[in-house]
């Protein structure tokens, strides 16, 4: 076999059974410290032997919509193929995650697509959402937080409002381990500043919005 295929034991899917009630009563969830340790090591330590090439300024829009805007968005991405071993595991778990939560759930998730993002120290995304309802085919977002030893006084939480009129949020840590998953059309969210570089996984299920010759999702 090869050294990028993931090796894979039964996976425990009592978190994607909390996942899936929160979802369902309130529309998202925050699980602190809940990424399967093994999962969360190894994306860490990819993480960190990453260089700076790796990553490229994180923009708006997709192909020929796409472009670069300091003023939303100052964050740095790689989006994940799975030709590591870390990224073959993440996808393998967010392939059983979409699995579980289509029989519970019944969201047609069809594909999934992830990045790595890094914010540098002072980077922020301002409020947006990830989808906009009936015009894009996000369905579920999905991230997770590779900083060891974060503190309150590092800043760049997630601040998740429950609507458009919403000024306040619930303001989400970047610990390490940490998953938050929210229905893409219906959570805008930002990512304030910090005091020191910020790692993190960000990922959307979507459905499959293909008709006639338009492929969707993209490639």
């Amino acid at each position: 076999m090869s050294a990028l295929l993931a090796s894979h034991l039964p996976t425990d899917t009592s978190l994607f059974a909390r996942i899936a009630d929160d979802i369902y009563q309130q529309g998202f969830s925050v699980q602190e410290y809940a990424l399967p340790e093994s999962l969360a090591n190894g994306l860490w330590e990819y993480n960190r032997a990453m260089t700076e090439k790796q990553f490229q300024q994180a923009g708006i829009g997709r192909k020929d919509d796409f472009q670069e805007n300091d003023f939303v968005r100052r964050d740095e991405i790689c989006w994940i193929d799975g030709t590591s071993k870390a990224g073959a595991d993440w996808l393998h778990w967010t392939s059983e995650m979409k699995t579980f939560l289509n029989r519970r759930l019944l969201l047609g998730l069809y594909s999934f697509e992830s990045h790595f993002a890094m914010y540098q120290e002072g980077a922020f995304y301002k409020r947006h959402f990830d989808a906009f309802k009936g015009q894009a085919n996000r369905v579920l977002s999905l991230v997770t937080y590779l900083n060891r030893d974060w503190q309150e006084t590092d800043g760049g939480q997630l601040v998740m409002y429950m609507n458009e009129n919403d000024t306040t949020g619930i303001k989400v840590l970047p610990r390490f381990g940490t998953v938050v998953v929210f229905l893409s059309e219906e959570f805008p969210h930002e990512v304030l500043p910090a005091s020191r570089c910020r790692n993190s996984i960000a990922g959307w299920f979507r459905v499959n919005g293909t008709i006639g010759d338009i492929i969707d999702p993209p490639q």
